[in-house]
């Protein structure tokens, strides 16, 4: 299944649109909506982790990549995806999380991560070593030589090769993506207008970099899986605005990768952007489009609408304990900030709105959490129990009252929300040279 993504390389250096989108997500409804999308395709879903998700202490989610992959097989099993089309990937893999220790140590915990996550049978590895550590000389704002860079993702290439050929049968052998020039994880600050796109010499330095050193250190087997290199096209979004893709700004960068038959670009932060700008990107050669944010930004506006229409329906009925879904969630974040407090400025009610309404979703790092899981349970519960009328979805969901009575979906919360996610990986889908259809 790993050979997917070097049939993506393979056609973009055909000449063919040819794509694949990668969904950052650990949301359940998320990944359910993935990989209903993969079904109506005919394709393998890619999900990914990141470093600070998912590490070999546990990252937020509380998940080893083993437990991770047990997790994402365990959903694939519940809305019968085979198994074989999954394909896991660690994004950002490196010394992030460790950058203030010094160099050996951060490494050394870098090198056990990267070991972690091949041996869990994840196939696409980010090498991620674009960032200075506690020893190193020089200004700390500026990014370590580019050398030290590639010599330090080839140091976590040779862990991936030796975890790969310890690992016995069938496992795919892993397929790697170099480079990090991405917005910050979390969305943006800079003002519209002002997202660096990487410059030409920018992407060649780092595929020449990464090649000599690879190459010098006995690594062509693992530089012959390379297959990307994580650029910034020019696309980001922060708390309220999105940076839409212009073909323009990106078109020298878009042209520099026709000279490598191997090589596709991966866009990171593509979570917005209209259907025509994730088209024209997969055209232009960025062929892997990582999105998280806007899957979970679609849940909630499912979520909100349904909280929406239960209070309309069922708020006059003495049986029904109401979920107070909405209230639960404003509680639950101003009692534990610490997951949006450093992304939304502003005065109380700038705070307040962006708590719940922000293009950066931090409000998905709170859907886990017990209060909150007992209120969604509550709401879907009395849903299932008391079914809305149609006039009603037609009210909130049009889109998804359309699929109710085309009986493309059953009027089921679960089923509302699944459609409502898949809005958007059906744009995805069409952009990546697929059906489009949800």
């Amino acid at each position: 299944m790993a050979h997917f993504l070097t049939e993506v390389v393979a056609s973009q250096a055909a000449g063919r649109h040819a794509g694949i989108y990668s969904v950052c997500s650990a949301h359940r409804y998320a990944i359910e909506a993935a990989m209903q999308q993969a079904l109506t395709d005919g394709i393998p879903v890619l999900i990914e982790a990141t470093s600070n998700q998912v590490d070999q202490f546990g990252g937020y989610t509380g998940m080893t990549p083993v437990q991770f992959a047990a997790y994402v097989h365990g959903i694939a099993e519940a809305v019968h995806f085979p198994a074989a089309k999954i394909l896991l990937g660690g994004d950002h893999l490196g010394p992030n999380r460790w950058r203030d220790q010094p160099a050996e140590e951060a490494m050394s915990e870098a090198r056990d991560l990267v070991q972690a996550y091949v041996m869990a049978g994840f196939v696409k590895i980010h090498l991620d070593t674009s960032m200075r550590l506690g020893d190193d000389p020089g200004d700390g704002q500026i990014p370590p030589e580019p050398s030290l860079v590639a010599e330090r993702a080839a140091d976590l290439a040779a862990v991936a090769e030796e975890t790969y050929a310890a690992r016995s049968g069938k496992a795919l052998p892993p397929l790697y993506i170099i480079g990090t020039d991405v917005p910050k994880p979390g969305g943006a600050d800079e003002p519209a207008g002002r997202v660096h796109v990487t410059s030409p010499e920018e992407a060649q330095q780092t595929i020449e970099d990464h090649q000599a050193v690879f190459r010098g250190r006995g690594l062509d087997a693992a530089w012959g899986r390379v297959i990307g290199i994580v650029v910034q096209p020019g696309v980001e979004f922060g708390s309220e605005q999105v940076e839409e893709y212009q073909r323009p700004r990106a078109a020298d960068l878009s042209r520099l990768i026709e000279g490598y038959d191997r090589l596709v670009y991966e866009a990171h932060s593509t979570d917005y952007q209209t259907g025509a700008a994730l088209g024209q990107m997969v055209e232009d050669h960025f062929a892997i489009l990582k999105v998280g944010p806007w899957l979970t930004f679609a849940f909630r506006e499912g979520v909100f609408a349904l909280a929406q229409m239960e209070s309309e329906w069922l708020s006059v009925r003495k049986s029904v304990t109401p979920s107070r879904l909405r209230e639960v969630l404003e509680e639950v974040m101003s009692a534990q900030p610490q997951y949006w407090q450093g992304y939304y400025k502003g005065t109380a009610q700038q705070q307040r709105y962006a708590r719940v309404y922000s293009y950066s979703d931090r409000i998905r790092y709170y859907w886990p959490v017990k209060e909150v899981e007992e209120a969604l349970n509550r709401l879907l519960q009395n849903i299932t129990a008391h079914p809305f009328p149609m006039t009603l979805v037609s009210q909130y969901l049009p889109s998804q009252y359309r699929a109710i009575r085309e009986g493309q979906i059953a009027n089921t919360p679960t089923d509302i929300l699944r459609d409502k996610i898949m809005e958007v990986t059906a744009l995805y889908s069409l952009a990546c040279g697929y059906s489009g259809h949800h």
